[in-house]
């Protein structure tokens, strides 16, 4: 290693001298519970990155909601308006002369997608799967004692118990991470004491039927034209230790068993014609196998991925309470819960593993958990915030295969903005606006007050750039330079002169979601502008990254040089208002809502580079001004956007003040666009209602508060609060360069660390606010 001047050699070597941080989970990492969940919102989530399973404890009746991640209705479509380019002239007139609302009435009525947009099919609409019901028909159930169930992060299995009579009952879930089925096991300690009766159910759209001892449950969705739209298939098998099992109708009857084995498997026609015959296949080898190497194979492969990283604030907090108590008590007393606090940020690398496969999609609004047939918003793939948020803690959480889903979506999302982008535009490249779903969605939504915002796929570049940022993956970077570029050419062709400024603006532009007053004083307001912030903003960081990627490339110099050449006469990334906030629009208009859920215009703090303490420290301010008037408050996953704002900005504090309101218990589930956010007693994110991108926004959060390494450095401890500062380990957490840091530190003072990569490389790392040049250890992953 180099030693800094900034450093002195007694405190290097003492960091050198440690060997390391020894992070280790002092305490099991399980959410628990001391009676069945009373709603959905109680249940534990279990996930295979395909199959989804959530069971309810119930004593006398348990209900377990299944889900498959591919389950959607809906069609591909073409809403594209072909004659919308046509009046784009118009509507960029009407923005030169200060006419913005008449901009957005033409806007509304030809520059939107044709058909009903997300209202209706064909966009569709991610749908629970149905329900496997469980009643146990033991009269001595309905009087028990000792009631137990709890989810284990440690192994990704839920378990419920509870003692009836002289009988302990006891009941294990999971989804196989194995063989990719549905297990669970049921076990009574007297013989012969298990009586049961299983079925399956969907509020629409199924047929239910017995075949020999299996269930079968079956169906095909609404395509919005012909009603034939995706397939699926669910069966249910037993295995039984003593006693007897017979089909009744359309449910299993169990008798007098002393050990019940229950296999769920599942399949829809998504991108697998024979997915019936991949259904039996699943279930017929699931079947060969002993439970106990079925659970074996599961928690070794699910253990690969949740084992890469620990993490340690210390010893303040006990699980010697139910999880809904302990949350309770968290939001409610200023005594800190670190290792609460740790639990969360584990469950959301928890979800993240579960909620998402290679291969497959990535995590939607819900990941991969819905109850219902229309679940809120589509549980689509919302491009202005929440699919981005949905990824940002996987690559710090050493888990970063979890982006390549995402990637592999927009990949496909190209060819269909390219029509777009030609459409409404007449221009190069190709763009998604604000909403997407597995048939590859990119018009503009049905209203311009939200769904004419072009940020979407520029947006999703720095989510494919992270990956590259993070792995320093050279064979990737060529993979994803086609859909940098491609976003880039869109952007530069969309530019016109603002005549005021001499700059060159996107038009028509907006700031997600939020609406401005006309400066006329008729109390007017409207959405459309020219040249909003987060589109100046992602101009800087996407031009400048494919301008980057050319060069480690070396290909494309031409299109460099004209990169290059648009960043010199575009906005620059920030103005401040006369208010010291940092401006939202290219004017100073004023908002409707000061306290808007959206913050937009800080995507240059976050999740971007192009605003710092350290190289804009006047922006920066101006960036704290802005969050200060808009507040602590909103939906959980604008709580969590705030609290990795304040991270950016080195205010640990505040972030954890942020993180405490993430953390405010709700069982409240009506959909909620202001204040009112949480965590509900599952510690699932509450927008409300469930959105697991708060769950995945205040884990990123945590990461971000304990390492960053977006200014070309790895900071270690940037934006630590005093509830943390006693003492604390991190093992397995990932850097940009795909660096792998180690580190311990006491009384807010790092005291040892290690960093490796695959190769030796010289990094910057700023340590207790001393910078060091270093070079890496050689290690594998």
């Amino acid at each position: 290693m180099i030693r800094s001047k900034m450093v002195s050699a007694g405190l290097f070597l003492s960091l050198l001298g440690t060997g390391g941080a020894k992070a280790q989970q002092k305490t099991p990492l399980r959410l628990w519970y001391d009676k069945p969940a009373a709603q959905w919102e109680e249940t534990l989530p279990l996930g295979n990155g395909r199959l989804g399973m959530m069971p309810d404890g119930g004593v006398m009746k348990e209900t377990v909601v299944l889900n498959d991640i591919t389950l959607w209705s809906g069609a591909p479509q073409d809403a594209n308006n072909y004659n919308a380019s046509k009046k784009l002239p118009e509507i960029q007139k009407l923005l030169l002369e200060g006419k913005n609302v008449e901009a957005q009435a033409l806007i509304d009525r030809d520059f939107v997608c044709t058909g009903k947009g997300s209202g209706a099919e064909p966009f569709g609409c991610f749908q629970t799967l149905g329900r496997l019901t469980l009643t146990f028909n033991d009269a001595s159930t309905d009087a028990f004692t000792g009631y137990r169930r709890e989810l284990s992060l440690d192994s990704a299995i839920a378990n419920s118990t509870y003692k009836a009579g002289a009988v302990t009952y006891t009941r294990e879930y999971f989804t196989s991470f194995g063989d990719d089925v549905g297990m669970a096991r049921f076990t009574a300690s007297a013989p012969g004491a298990l009586n049961m009766e299983v079925s399956l159910s969907r509020e629409e759209k199924a047929t239910v039927t017995t075949v020999g001892n299996q269930l079968q449950m079956s169906g095909q969705l609404e395509n919005g034209t012909d009603g034939k739209g995706m397939e699926y298939v669910a069966k249910v098998a037993l295995s039984l230790k003593g006693g007897s099992v017979a089909a009744a109708g359309n449910k299993l009857v169990v008798k007098n068993a002393t050990e019940v084995i229950l296999y769920f498997s599942a399949k829809t026609s998504f991108r697998d014609a024979a997915f019936r015959q991949h259904a039996n296949e699943l279930l017929s080898k699931a079947m060969k196998v002993p439970y106990s190497v079925q659970k074996k194979k599961h928690i070794d492969n699910y253990q690969r991925l949740f084992n890469r990283m620990q993490l340690d604030l210390g010893a303040s907090g006990a699980d010697d309470r139910p999880t809904d108590q302990r949350l309770d008590k968290f939001y409610g007393s200023t005594i800190p819960d670190n290792r609460l606090t740790v639990l969360f940020y584990q469950y959301s690398r928890y979800l993240s593993i579960s909620s998402t496969r290679v291969g497959l999609l990535p995590p939607n609004l819900q990941g991969l958990w819905a109850h219902e047939i229309h679940t809120p918003w589509n549980g689509d793939y919302h491009l202005d915030v929440n699919v981005q948020m949905n990824h940002w803690g996987v690559e710090p959480a050493n888990l970063s295969e979890l982006n390549l889903p995402l990637a592999d979506l927009v990949k496909q999302m190209v060819p269909h903005g390219e029509r777009t982008a030609k459409a409404y535009y007449n221009a190069r490249g190709w763009v998604a606006h604000v909403i997407t779903n597995p048939w590859m969605f990119t018009e503009p939504g049905e209203s311009a007050s939200w769904g004419v915002t072009k940020a979407g796929s520029g947006w999703l570049c720095n989510n494919l750039w992270d990956h590259y940022a993070y792995s320093n993956d050279l064979s990737y970077l060529k993979s994803i330079y086609p859909v940098l570029k491609g976003s880039a050419q869109f952007y530069a062709d969309i530019l016109i002169k603002d005549p005021e400024t001499g700059w060159l603006v996107t038009a028509p532009s907006s700031s997600p979601e939020n609406h401005f007053y006309m400066p006329d004083g008729s109390g007017k307001h409207a959405a459309i502008c020219m040249g909003a912030a987060i589109d100046n903003q992602l101009m800087h960081e996407l031009f400048n990254n494919v301008i980057t990627a050319s060069e480690r490339l070396g290909i494309d110099e031409a299109f460099r040089r004209e990169l290059k050449e648009n960043l010199k006469q575009i906005p620059p990334a920030a103005q401040i208002a006369a208010d010291g906030r940092l401006m939202e629009w290219l004017k100073d208009y004023k908002e409707t809502d000061p306290q808007h859920r959206h913050i937009s215009h800080l995507y240059g703090l976050y999740p971007a580079n192009v605003i710092t303490p350290s190289k804009t420290p006047e922006w920066a301010e101006a960036c704290k001004r802005s969050l200060n008037v808009r507040g602590d408050d909103g939906p959980g996953w604008s709580i969590a956007y705030k609290q990795l704002f304040w991270a950016r900005l080195h205010d640990g504090n505040r972030a954890y003040k942020l993180f405490r309101e993430i953390m405010k218990p709700t069982r409240k589930t009506g959909i909620n666009y202001g204040a009112g956010g949480g965590v509900y007693p599952n510690l699932l994110s509450a927008g409300p209602p469930f959105q697991i991108d708060g769950n995945f926004g205040a884990g990123a959060g945590i990461a971000e508060m304990l390492l960053q390494s977006h200014e070309g450095f790895i900071h270690f401890l940037p934006a630590i609060p005093d509830e943390w500062k006693k003492e604390g380990s991190v093992k397995g957490m990932k850097a940009r360069g795909g660096i792998t840091v180690e580190f311990t530190w006491k009384e807010g003072k790092i005291v040892s660390y290690r960093v490796f990569s695959k190769k030796k490389q010289r990094v910057k790392l700023k340590i207790n606010n001393a910078m060091i040049a270093a070079v890496t250890e050689v290690r594998g992953s």
